[in-house]
């Protein structure tokens, strides 16, 4: 009863102008931190361009970069990791740049955050913000007339697409793509990464990690290669990157390139 109360009163503190459109409307991210890292990427924004999104009431930040080719082959999203923003340098700006530049629509959304110590199980009450957010990635790309998307996330990024994909099915995402997903938090549904895992129903899921990355990311993705046989089939790969940590540094020019080398010959 307690924590319903505290919920609900963060709820209604968060009834303030969030900085980004000057709206009020009701979230529990960090609005402000929101504000701020947005003023900070527009400022040595280089690569694409900043797109205002709406969902549930409240607007956040998108990065959309068109394809440098002269043909498109689709369109990845881009989900950052726990406490991090749309242009982070790991892993999510390198993905966001080169595959624009190998022939890919990218759009990298802001996710909710919190402040920078928290952990997994703080997220928990965002989560309901998290498939609105993704939904409304997916309806800019939708109204440019693209219909092959490509739903991807990093760490606790990986379990928020994962919560969506369990709960939405839009046919125009037909392809997961994990970059070192854990556990998320086997006690929440929301953000059990591996029960919403095996509720993620006809599409091509490829599941990357590192060789040297977080134990727990490794048994995660020995869990879901298990779990994957029978509710996934072949339509579920498996990727890794060699001497790469959880977040890829110095590994990103090999990571991307075994990427796109596996979305030529599978989609």
């Amino acid at each position: 009863m307690k924590k319903a109360i505290a919920i609900l009163f963060l709820m209604l503190l968060a009834f303030v102008t969030n900085g980004i459109g000057k709206i009020y409307a009701a979230s529990l991210s960090d609005l402000g931190k929101e504000q701020r890292w947005q003023e900070q990427i527009l400022s040595s924004l280089m690569v694409g361009q900043d797109i205002e999104l709406k969902a549930g009431g409240v607007k956040f930040l998108a990065l959309y970069a068109a394809p440098e080719t002269k043909t498109a082959k689709g369109a990845v999203i881009l989900i950052h990791g726990r406490g991090a923003h749309p242009a982070w340098p790991d892993v999510i700006e390198p993905l966001r740049i080169q595959l624009a530049e190998r022939g890919w629509h990218t759009l990298s959304l802001q996710m909710p955050v919190l402040r920078n110590e928290a952990e997994d199980k703080d997220y928990v009450p965002l989560m309901p913000e998290v498939p609105l957010r993704i939904q409304a990635g997916v309806d800019f790309l939708k109204a440019k007339g693209i219909r092959t998307i490509v739903l991807s996330g990093h760490s606790t990024g990986a379990t928020m697409a994962s919560y969506y994909l369990a709960t939405s099915r839009d046919p125009a995402v037909n392809t997961f793509v994990i970059f070192s997903g854990g556990l998320g938090v086997p006690d929440d549904r929301r953000m059990d990464s591996i029960k919403n895992f095996i509720k993620i129903k006809k599409i091509k899921i490829l599941d990357i990690y590192g060789s040297e990355d977080h134990k727990h990311v490794v048994a995660a993705v020995i869990k879901r290669q298990k779990l994957a046989r029978k509710y996934q089939g072949n339509r579920y790969h498996m990727m890794k990157i060699e001497g790469a940590g959880h977040f890829y540094r110095g590994k990103e020019d090999k990571l991307i390139s075994q990427l796109v080398q596996w979305l030529d010959k599978n989609l």
